[in-house]
């Protein structure tokens, strides 16, 4: 197996909650969670964020308003449905402890490492 795969898995697990987060904040175009992804060293390209949006938007997670732009067409503006909301703070919650599982499962690896 190689390493590489395994850190994109892993990464997929958590761009859906990091997305909801950054949603949750203030509505967002999609170039905006991008940049505040690459920010946080969690890079994405446009070809990932779209469709799952759209996915999220079809379960009814998310909803979006057009609104003027400057400088071309109307663009997107995601924003948390009531259902959205409710289905982050269950997200957050499982996140929460599944922190704390690998922490705990993990913890002796803070050892290995230090020597």
């Amino acid at each position: 197996m190689k390493i590489e795969n395994a850190k994109i898995q892993m990464r997929k697990g958590v761009l859906e909650l990091c997305i909801l987060s950054i949603i949750a904040e203030k509505e967002a175009y999609p170039s905006d969670i991008i940049e505040r992804l690459d920010k946080s060293k969690l890079a994405v390209v446009q070809g990932t964020i779209y469709p799952l949006l759209m996915r999220l938007k079809n379960a009814g997670i998310l909803n979006y308003t057009w609104k003027e732009s400057r400088s071309g067409p109307p663009r997107k503006y995601y924003h948390l449905t009531d259902e959205g909301e409710v289905f982050l703070g269950e997200l957050s919650q499982t996140w929460d402890t599944l922190v704390h599982a690998v922490d705990e499962s993990t913890k002796h690896l803070k050892t290995i490492n230090n020597k």
